[in-house]
């Protein structure tokens, strides 16, 4: 397994939910831009499941030498990379904070991806997952860099299933809505409406085998974010979401 954004709680509960319901993979290709954070998790993975891994550093902020990943082969692909950035309104129109979203989110992200979806198509097999947003359903006033981000990496995945579907190889959106993690660690959220890791880990699995096209993590945001989309922009923009 190739894991994106290898210190994200949610890629990691899935790596724990895959290799507990049996999946074998001779080895779990961990990318990340925090290696002392990486490291303790492949040790335990070690310990627990007798996986062995292989840690290798990506900095999404600066330029990616790609013969470094030649060696890497997988047939399941799990990128759960993203950064929300400040959340501050001065920060929406920060150019180092606007770049970096943008950076990490989509356009340093996307040419990574293809890299390993051109080794998919070759092969002629695998699954690709994806973690997107449901902020990327339509563009908000609170967080509009963000979610035009994600927007774009949405639109990246549909059009990357659509072009390697003949070619056997699935790929996979998921929209977790809001999440309790470290990325999220002081917002007001709505526990009715947040997910877990594990939570989140379980859906992603179960619609991993049943290969799902897009899955929202808690139902609820399927009907929250339909009904969002579908407000006339007219009264639209005069929101505070």
């Amino acid at each position: 397994m190739i894991v994106l954004g290898s210190t994200s709680e949610v890629a990691q509960a899935f790596v724990e939910k895959a290799l507990q319901e049996g999946e074998k993979y001779e080895r779990i290709y961990l990318f990340t831009s925090s290696k002392e954070t990486t490291e303790r998790f492949a040790r335990h993975i070690d310990v627990m499941f007798l996986q062995q891994s292989e840690i290798i550093e990506l900095d999404l902020t600066k330029e990616i030498d790609y013969t470094q990943f030649d060696h890497v082969n997988s047939n399941v692909l799990f990128c759960a990379t993203g950064y929300l950035g400040e959340g501050t309104e001065e920060a929406l129109f920060d150019n180092k904070n606007t770049e970096r979203i943008i950076n990490i989110n989509y356009s340093k992200l996307v040419p990574v991806m293809n890299y390993f979806a051109h080794k998919f198509e070759n092969r002629r097999s695998g699954t690709i997952i994806g973690l997107s947003s449901v902020a990327g359903d339509r563009g908000r006033q609170s967080n509009f860099i963000y979610g035009s981000a994600k927007a774009a990496f949405t639109a990246y995945l549909s059009g990357l299933r659509n072009y390697l579907f003949d070619k056997k190889i699935h790929v996979m959106t998921v929209k977790p809505g809001f999440m309790a993690t470290k990325m999220t660690e002081g917002l007001p959220l709505n526990p009715k409406l947040t997910a877990t890791p594990k939570q989140a880990a379980a859906c992603i699995y179960k619609a991993f085998k049943k290969q799902k096209n897009v899955v929202y993590v808690l139902p609820i945001w399927g009907i929250i974010m339909m009904v969002i989309r579908n407000i006339p922009e007219f009264i639209f923009k005069k929101l505070k979401l």
